[in-house]
């Protein structure tokens, strides 16, 4: 991975010390990460099973997201490739990394395929994500919500938590 900057914002591929970097950070908002979850992400970056494009703002890490080759559940099993845990730290948002992230996964998806794809989560706390994937063209795929990687029915009752997902994709060519 190429590593391309502009406006002082420098996206790379993932190094071995991210993975404190970015749990650390997350542990500053008092969110509860779990640092297994970044050191399997650096695994699998190592070994070319998932893409990871790390956001570097005047030299600090500002966000980050990864890119699956083809999404492993949803409307897309097994289809296109697919963004997953997209995040902009809230100390950095409103600076344009968020769209020099996506701009780097969708160069890369647009290597091996047509269409990008994601999953966004429902309440409040993705809304700056759910924004910024409809200003940049993503549509929902029209299978409605799921919960617990599954289309929610009708009426079905469930609970606003981070399983509660619409997906997008997007033509790139």
């Amino acid at each position: 991975m190429v590593a391309t900057m502009q406006e002082n914002i420098v996206i790379r591929g993932m190094q071995e010390s991210d993975v404190e970097k970015i749990f650390q950070e997350f542990e500053s908002l008092g969110w509860n990460p779990k640092r297994s979850t970044y050191e399997k992400y650096y695994q699998e970056y190592i070994e070319q099973k998932r893409y990871v494009f790390i956001a570097e703002y005047q030299g600090e890490v500002a966000g980050y997201t990864t890119m699956l080759k083809k999404a492993e559940g949803g409307p897309f099993n097994g289809m296109y490739p697919e963004v997953k845990d997209f995040n902009v730290f809230p100390r950095f948002r409103k600076k344009g990394i968020g769209n020099r992230i996506l701009d780097a996964a969708e160069a890369a998806a647009g290597d091996i395929s047509d269409t990008i794809t994601l999953a966004v989560g429902m309440h409040s706390g993705y809304g700056a994500a759910q924004r910024i994937y409809v200003k940049r063209g993503y549509i929902p795929d029209g299978t409605g919500v799921w919960y617990q990687e599954k289309v929610l029915g009708e009426y079905e009752a469930c609970r606003n938590d981070d399983d509660l997902n619409l997906y997008f994709s997007k033509k790139l060519r």
